[in-house]
Order: C-alpha cells, then structure tokens, then sequence
C-alpha cells in the first residue's frame, strides 16, 4: 500500500485491489476521524480530502496504516431492480467474446448479484460489483462518441448503466427506461454506494412494473424566475452563457456529483462582499464580457475577476464608465454593458441582496459537465434581486491577483504526483522545462494545452480514480489536461502533477492563447507502508 501524493489537503491512498479500497473506505466511515472532508473510493484507490488545520498527514498515515486491511462488511443497502431490454449493439459481439450464446450472457447477467461499489465519470453512475466471473470483458477499443441514457454494459469485471447520453467506451449490451439520476428526486442518484442490484429481463416480464427506490421523494423544479414587486435585472444580450455561481456542491461524491462552482472563487467572494452580500451568494459567471442588461428598479452592482470595461447608459441617455471591484449604484432603467476584458477570462457580477434564483442540489451553481443547475442565462431572462441583507457595503478593494493575458506566461506552482512515476524521467523534465499553450479546446472543465508530447513509461491502462480540480492528466496523446471546476470526478489516465491550492483560482482566469509554465514546489514522493500489499 502506497499514500501518493495530490497536495496539502488530500492524498491518494493506493492499494492491491477494488475489494481493498472498499474495506478501507467502509473502515473510515465507521471510525470517523475529525478533518476529514470527503472520500472517493475507486477501482484501487481511494482518494482522502481533509483539512491540514484540524489533522496532518502523517496522522492520517497512521490511521489508514491501522484500517487497511480489514473485512468487508455484507451489503445491506436497499434492493434496487432494474429492467432491461436486452437489445445493445454490442451484444453478440460480446457473445463471441465469451464464448456463448447471447441469451447465456443475458441469463447470466441477471442471475448476478450486483452491488453499487462507487460512483464516478457522472452524475448517478455506479460500478456495479459482484458479476459473474464469466462476463469479465474487455472495454470497445474505440468508445462512442455518444451513448444513450439508459445504456446498460460491461467493462472489465464491472456492469453498469448510463445516467444520461455520452461519450463511453463500455459494451452496451441492453437498454433501461428507469432514470438512474434525476435532480427532481431526493436523492437524486437511484445507486448509491452500498446499493444491491438485479438486474430483470423485461422480454420475459413484460408486466414490469417500474418502481422507485426506497426514501425517493419529488422535489419541486430549480428555475431562475422573476418575482413581482421586486428589483430585477432583464438580460438585453450576452456573448458566451452566462452562468449562475456560487461555492459549488461538496460532499456529494457518493451520486457521483464534483463541487463545480465558481472558477474563480476569490473573485466571486469579493463581488459578494462588495455588495454586502454572503460570500456564498449566487452571482453570474461572465466568460469574456460581452453582457448587457437592463435594471429594473433600483440596486447596487459590483463586477470582479476578468477586467471587463462596465458602461451604464441611464434612462436619459447620458452614458458613463464605472470602476471594477467596487459598489456601483443603479437606477431604474440603467442599461450596464461590459465589454470584452482586457486581461483575465472570467468576470463576477453580484447585486446586492443576490439573485432570486431557486439552488438544485443544494447549489446554484452550473456544473457544464455534468449538466446540474439553473438554465444558462440568455436575451429576453429576467432575474429577480432579492432584499438586501443587513450589512455594510464594502467601498472599494484591490485585486488580490493579477489578471493573466493573451500575450504573457502564466507560472503555475504544482505538487508533484499521483502518478508522476508513470512518465519517463525525460517527460517529467519537458513538462516542468516548457512553456504550454492554452487551446480554444479549453473550457469550465478544463484547459486542453499543447506542446511537446509527453512519453509515458508505463503503458499499462490506469484503473479510473478520483481525480480532483487543478489536476493535470495526460491521456495518451501526450498532451496534458489542466482540470477546472467542472472536472470529472474519476478519471482513467494518468495525473502527472496538481495545481496548488493557491493558484487554483488563478487557473480560471487563463484566457485562450496565453501560455503556461508549471513550477514544482515538491519532488514526488510516495509512502510506502510497511507490511502491507504493494
């Protein structure tokens, strides 16, 4: 067993096997250790996120030193059924594969007791364990660029079902019309760790009933909407979505739900604060300006992160400019246009009070990659201001950090690892040594970059693991990913080193064309514990 390194608040704990990492998993949750945030288990690893203040590394060390090792515990989640259409595309392909007949592996797949053993690559996706030995396939050696929601298939030793139409790579052997993750739902993702599952063929129970899960309740619609009585703001036009924001959706890893969030999360709380608002208070995210609005009423703005020029035409006519990072004051009527930004990518708008706009899952904010959350805001949206709180409005302050741009050479500082020991000494010094530019690939989940290829030096496929924001993964085309806020929770190639938490914030505001160069702040370095398996 290993303990490699992410950054200072979270490790990866690497072990022999799936059957490990769940007993370990299973052992932390019954003897909770304080500072301890989250964890995500994964095919042999489980990643530990916790707070350096309240307990330090070398003290989790020895607690997962004394649980690792342990015997699983028998599932005793909730009996989940699903019916299936055994009509995928990949079907007899995987008969030929194994040997038998397609309706062997159709008997044979619902003859299994299945379990939800984690979740991860989107929302209410589980890796269902406990199959037969016999459907043990290998994943398509070239994944479809859109699977169909309801998908059922099989990869290596797991089955499982496709919450929602994307790209993947598993043998699609059937079809469920049983939503697997609906935000309407409480909670939203039908398997959850712990979940036992069976799978029934519907061509032999055509009468099937398709019934909820145990503890799912309905829960009303999430929708920005325009109050009566009250001050709002009507969307005139935007450029890129404008998205709604705010501090994201943690602990919500066992529906196989990131944070997400603002990409920028200093930015966002000095617009709230600003305003005297929460520091959590949802504001729009404004990806290279262009936005124009109109206020309804009377308010009070302010506009952080990306330097985006503010111009307000009053009911008049009359049009003046207005200062970033500070309380701007608007009268009904005003129409504020920001223009493109001279630095930086991303900007955050806050009116005081904040915006009337209902969370899902607990959060405002727009999760691209997962699709969670309120609509992106478009021409025609009106969004109502809720009453202002009592607290002060903050007069003005100062950046607290300067806005990348187009023509410069962003530094970012990195921890080396988990998985620096994949890459040939030779690439470890490219990655560090050159300058990598920012593509028009890039996006809120991640900034695609390229440069010299990256060589690996072990070839072998990496079992999916956790990955978290500011991760650079490289897949096998060499060149590197950075990860942003709406990164996958679990990825299958390998992460050569993670942006520290520090710069975090600055690796939303890298604009398209800029270029990176990452600085390593720590060597990797592993830790083995001692009389446990490698």
């Amino acid at each position: 067993m290993r303990i490699l390194p992410v950054r200072g608040d979270c490790i990866l704990v690497e072990l022999a096997e799936l059957g490990e990492a769940l007993s370990l998993f299973e052992a932390l949750e019954n003897h909770p250790v304080a500072g301890i945030r989250e964890f995500i288990p994964a095919a042999r690893t489980l990643l530990i996120s916790f707070d350096p203040a309240v307990v330090s590394e070398d003290r989790l060390a020895e607690v997962v030193a004394s649980l690792a090792g342990g015997e699983r515990k028998a599932a005793v989640g909730p009996l989940v059924e699903i019916p299936v259409r055994y009509d995928g595309e990949d079907l007899p392909e995987v008969a030929g594969i194994l040997g038998m007949s397609a309706d062997e592996v159709v008997r044979l797949h619902c003859e299994s007791n299945y379990v939800a053993a984690l979740t991860g690559f989107a929302p209410g996706f589980a890796y269902l364990t406990g199959g037969d030995p016999r459907l043990t396939v290998p994943r398509r050696k070239t994944p479809r660029m859109q699977v169909p929601a309801g998908a059922v298939g099989l990869a290596g030793e797991f089955s499982g079902v496709y919450p929602k139409a994307s790209p993947g790579g598993w043998q699609l052997i059937g079809t469920t019309p049983l939503a697997m993750f609906d935000v309407d739902r409480m909670p939203a993702s039908l398997l959850q760790p712990g979940s036992r599952v069976r799978f029934r063929n519907m061509a032999e129970e055509n009468a099937y009933e398709i019934k909820p899960a145990a503890g799912i309740s309905a829960k009303p619609k999430a929708q920005a909407h325009a109050g009566t009585g009250r001050a709002a703001i009507e969307i005139v036009s935007t450029g890129l979505p404008v998205l709604f924001q705010d501090l994201g959706r943690p602990g919500q890893a066992r529906q196989g739900i990131s944070v997400s969030g603002a990409a920028d999360r200093t930015s966002f709380k000095a617009a709230n604060r600003l305003v005297g608002n929460a520091a959590g208070a949802a504001a729009l995210e404004i990806t290279l300006g262009s936005l124009r609005f109109r206020v309804r009423g009377r308010g009070v703005m302010a506009l952080t992160g990306a330097t985006a020029p503010i111009a307000i035409t009053g009911a008049d006519g009359r049009t003046i400019s207005a200062p970033h990072h500070s309380p701007i004051a608007l009268d009904d009527g005003d129409v504020v246009s920001l223009g493109a930004p001279t630095t930086g990518m991303r900007s955050y708008l806050a009116l005081r009070g904040g915006f009337d706009v209902a969370p899902v899952l607990g959060s405002a904010a727009h999760d691209t990659l997962s699709q969670i959350g309120p609509a992106a805001l478009g021409a025609g949206d009106v969004v109502t201001i809720l009453p202002a709180r009592a607290g002060s409005l903050v007069s003005s302050e100062l950046p607290q950090q300067l806005m990348p741009d187009m023509a410069g050479t962003v530094v970012l500082d990195v921890v080396m690892g988990p998985r620096t020991d994949w890459f040939t000494e030779k690439a470890v010094e490219s990655f560090l040594a050159q300058e990598w530019f920012v593509t028009p690939q890039s996006s809120r989940v991640g900034i695609r970059l390229s440069g010299e290829g990256l060589a690996r030096r072990n070839d072998g496929e990496l079992p999916s693991e956790a990955t978290v924001r500011g991760a650079v993964q490289v897949p096998a085309s060499g060149q590197p990913v950075l990860f942003l806020a709406d990164h996958p929770l679990t990825g299958g190639y390998p992460v050569i080193a993670n942006v520290a938490g520090y710069h975090l914030d600055l690796t939303g505001q890298v604009p398209t064309g800029a270029r990176i160069r990452f600085n390593a702040v720590s060597s990797f370095t592993p830790r083995t514990i001692p009389g446990k398996s490698a």
